[in-house]
């Protein structure tokens, strides 16, 4: 018999920044840090003008209510920063919870790139997926091209389980209708301990506003 399903949204809060539930209203602020410098988005899906983050909002507020996703914002101080969320949600013992998650669509603006942002909201989303559901793993995934993903996921201390082949749409700009490679990484629960010691170490033992970060589009 399964379990009811619970609320599955939750606010993160962090020393430098906040992973809070998306909201109608950050639609706004989204295309606000969307618009300091799109340069670096290559390989992600991000909004563009203030219609574009409309309609990205309500497409990711729909499938949250199909329990598809749980998206968030991430804010740094009172601003909206980037966005990112949990995909993929699988169910396969009858838990409340979810057992397995992706994380992914991560995207930050330009001034929140390399400052450690990225590197504290992956400990808190990976911290609430096992903590809190129990998740048994946690998936993430690029575009194999995406070097400066792969480094900085390996950087995380993230298993690396392989590439697949043309398994995965393509988000690159003109290239719709493609498939692409995908680089596969994955965090189980017995990883967990020690991927937790290298992100709090990373992140307690440099600078957060001058050392390299997580890419600056992260799937």
């Amino acid at each position: 018999m399964h379990e009811e399903r619970p609320h599955l949204d939750a606010t993160l809060v962090g020393a430098h920044v906040t992973v809070a539930p998306l909201r109608p209203d950050d639609a706004e602020g989204l295309a606000a840090a969307a618009a300091l410098d799109r340069s670096s988005y290559r390989y992600t899906v991000v909004p563009d003008g203030r219609e574009g983050a409309r309609a990205y909002v309500a497409d990711l507020l729909e499938e949250r209510r199909r329990a598809e996703t749980v998206p968030f914002v991430l804010r740094r101080g009172g601003s909206v920063v980037g966005a990112t969320r949990y995909m993929s949600l699988r169910w396969y013992f009858g838990r409340a919870y979810p057992d397995l998650v992706e994380v992914g669509g991560t995207w930050l603006s330009a001034d929140a790139q390399r400052t450690g942002v990225n590197t504290e909201a992956k400990l808190l989303l990976l911290t609430h997926a096992f903590d809190v559901y129990g998740v048994a793993k946690v998936d993430l995934k690029t575009d194999a091209r995406n070097e400066r993903s792969i480094a900085a996921m390996e950087r995380l201390g993230l298993v690396r389980e392989g590439t697949v082949a043309r398994a995965h749409p393509s988000l690159v700009g003109g290239e719709e209708g493609r498939l692409r490679d995908s680089a596969l990484f994955g965090v189980t629960r017995e990883d967990w301990p020690r991927v937790r010691a290298r992100i709090v170490g990373l992140l307690e033992g440099r600078s957060l506003s001058d050392a390299p970060d997580a890419p600056r589009a992260a799937r």
